[in-house]
Formats: C-alpha cells, structure tokens, sequence
C-alpha cells in the first residue's frame, strides 16, 4: 500500500510540476532548461509573484516526491499510514544507502531549479556563491516547514497536491498575461 500511495503521490505531483515548466517555456520562448532559465528575466512584480509561486510550488513537490514532513511522517511505526517506509522497510546496508543517496540527489536537482528561478538577477562573478546560498536557505526553509508543519491527514494529501497544480495554473495564466495572450 505504502509503495502504491507513493507512486500515486508522484503521479498527482506531476501535473503541477510540468504546468510550471511550461509556463516558464512559454514565457521565455524555450523549451531547454539551460536556455529557459538563461532567458528569464525577472525584473516587474508580476514576475517576481510568478518566481516566489514557482519557488513554493518547487519546493512542495520536492517534498512530496521525497515523502517528507507534511505528507508523510519519516518516524512513523504504522505501515498503513506509511508512504515511503514502508519500501524501504526491507533494505538494508548498501541497498538503503542508495535510495538515501537517490532522494538526497533529487532534493538536490528541485533546488537546482530553485536557484535557476532566481540566478539571473546575480552577476556571473556571484553565481556559484549565491547557488550555495540559496541552497543553504532552502534547506533551512525545507528544515523549517518538517519542524513546524504536523503531517497531513492521509486525506488530505491528495487535496493539497491538487492545490499544487492550482497554484501552478495560476503561474501559467500570469504567464499568459505578461505575454499580452490572456484575453
């Protein structure tokens, strides 16, 4: 059930998360990651909101796709409440190394984006200091939101990933009015 519920997650996650990435290709014109974040330019209120709501939407389904706090409890001793313990329940040693090392690396690759978001408004003399910088910060936050947040009910999972892709459909229509396309 556990490994089902996690997969099911993930599923419900990536609506939002391709809705944000394709507003962002819509609004820079490209559909690279390298060119995207390259072209983005944040610079007017509306783009800072569209940053801040990308950063929170990020960051959300960061946790979600690594079972964290507000969706799964990591110190949990039920196995039907469990998302994603109750995989790992039966690895050990090496095995379970690498499936640590596979979710740090992913936490690693959603701040990445993170940073992208927010990058190009840094001279290219700060763009390695201020990588480290952000990434030091949404760990903090990251730490921040699994210390103060209880973990959701498991029906209320669903219903918060699905506000996830709201957000991200809001992205996407402030998109769409930078553009001059929203009519």
């Amino acid at each position: 059930m556990g490994a089902s519920r996690e997969a099911l997650y993930s599923m419900f996650a990536e609506p939002a998360f391709f809705i944000l990435m394709g507003s962002l290709a819509l609004l820079t014109g490209y559909t690279s990651f390298h060119e995207m974040f390259m072209a983005l330019h944040i610079g007017s209120y509306i783009t800072y909101a569209l940053g801040i709501l990308g950063t929170f939407v990020l960051m959300m389904v960061a946790m979600i796709e690594n079972s964290r706090m507000p969706i799964d409890d990591p110190k949990t001793h039920l196995e039907l409440t469990m998302v994603h313990e109750v995989m790992i329940l039966d690895n050990s040693g090496f095995d379970l190394g690498l499936i640590f090392t596979a979710g740090y690396l992913k936490f690693a690759i959603y701040g990445a984006l993170v940073v992208n978001l927010f990058i190009g408004l840094f001279p290219y003399q700060y763009a390695i200091p201020m990588f480290f910088i952000i990434q030091i910060v949404l760990a903090t936050g990251v730490g921040l939101i699994e210390s103060f947040m209880a973990r959701f009910r498991m029906s209320h999972n669903a219903q918060f990933i699905f506000v996830l892709t709201s957000v991200s459909l809001l992205i996407f229509f402030g998109a769409l009015l930078i553009l001059g396309k929203f009519v």
